[in-house]
């Protein structure tokens, strides 16, 4: 399974689409990322990333759908003597 997670785009350059590069914001950690499959992304938008290519622009609201999932998911605890499954 893979997982692609949202980002807000902070700045975008390049010569030509194939090469777009942009500066995404992934909530305090910021990545070079390519923007060769989104080159409509502008700074501002939010991508959906996976292994540093940019897949798709997202709503605003979706990705903070994603983030407050993520975080969930990062809060869920099992205690030391119990495995998983």
């Amino acid at each position: 399974m893979c997982l692609a997670i949202p980002g807000r785009v902070e700045s975008v350059e390049g010569p030509e689409p194939a090469f777009l590069r942009g500066k995404v914001d992934f909530g305090g950690v910021k990545k070079d990322i390519s923007l060769a499959f989104t080159p409509e992304a502008k700074a501002g938008d939010y991508v959906l990333v996976h292994v540093g290519f940019a897949l798709s622009i997202v709503h605003e609201d979706e990705a903070r759908k994603i983030f407050e999932t993520l975080k969930a998911l990062d809060e869920m605890e099992t205690p030391d003597d119990e495995v998983p499954g």
